[in-house]
């Protein structure tokens, strides 16, 4: 896909291919497409070029979008309504029969833990509480998929992880879940995959359920590193520092782990400190997109 707003480039050649059942992460520094492209899936904006599918048919089909639940970043509810009424109205939007939502209504405000406050009106609710009204009215007629714009930014931790919870239920139950968020740290930790976009285009893409392929920091403490030795460690590393016996690297496989340490071996080194630790997710992200990108 490719969009043009006046002759700029908002998404440059996205493409992308979501798995259905899966929590899919979408990350990129600020300006990267990452909203124009969710709309462009929702089907509230139209490509300048490409074409845009969500569960096999065209976005913006009727029938489609009718199995799409959205909680967006900037969202904006009735405020006189209650946390039941407000349900019901998207229920009743949604196509939801009253029996049914005669029982979803009150079951969703127990899952956000929003029952104790079924009689408050939403203007006299904080942005953690309307953060969690506004996932039960994504979820409100069981979708199909879900597209959520930082879930959890006005959550405290209790909060955001009610929210993970009730994310990979839906997973768990089938829903493919597309979500985006500033907290790497909850990327990291709920999604199944996750893609890198810059300027609208796909950087990378990690798999986070593979533990042996993830980028590895190794700090090595050893005598005797001949800069030879050193050179020699750039088979699996871009880079390489030393600081008198203390050697710190990067590796794109735990798988290599073994080899390296069999060759500090062979070349003469001796090794007494060994210690690889996996790359967060923030530090994947900064290294992809570097530290000086607005995020």
């Amino acid at each position: 896909m490719r969009k043009v707003f006046g002759g700029k480039v908002a998404v440059r050649d996205l493409t992308l291919a979501v798995p259905r059942g899966e929590i899919f992460g979408f990350l990129g520094p600020n300006g990267a497409g990452k909203s124009t492209s969710i709309k462009m899936l929702l089907g509230l904006a139209k490509p300048t070029s490409g074409e845009a599918f969500v569960l096999g048919a065209p976005s913006g089909n009727v029938e489609v979008r009718r199995k799409i639940g959205f909680l967006p970043e900037n969202f904006r509810f009735y405020e006189w309504l209650t946390p039941a009424e407000l349900l019901r109205l998207h229920g009743r939007l949604c196509g939801v029969d009253s029996v049914k939502l005669s029982k979803r209504v009150p079951a969703l405000i127990e899952l956000v833990g929003l029952t104790p406050h079924i009689d408050k009106r939403l203007q006299n609710f904080s942005k953690g509480m309307l953060q969690r009204i506004g996932l039960a009215q994504a979820l409100i007629h069981e979708p199909e998929i879900i597209f959520l714009d930082e879930p959890t930014s006005g959550l405290d931790p209790l909060g955001r992880r009610m929210v993970r919870d009730i994310i990979r239920a839906q997973r768990d139950r089938g829903t493919t879940v597309f979500l985006n968020s500033h907290l790497l740290s909850e990327i990291e930790i709920t999604c199944d995959q996750v893609v890198f976009i810059r300027e609208g285009q796909v950087v990378t893409s990690r798999d986070m359920r593979t533990q042996q392929e993830e980028a590895v920091r190794l700090e090595i403490r050893a005598r005797k590193l001949s800069p030879e030795c050193v050179r020699g460690l750039t088979h699996w590393s871009d880079s390489v520092d030393v600081d008198e016996e203390r050697l710190t690297m990067t590796t794109q496989s735990r798988e290599s782990l073994p080899d390296i340490l069999r060759y500090l071996v062979a070349a003469g080194a001796d090794v007494y400190q060994f210690t690889p630790q996996r790359l967060s997710l923030e530090e994947l992200f900064m290294g992809i997109m570097g530290e000086d990108r607005g995020f």
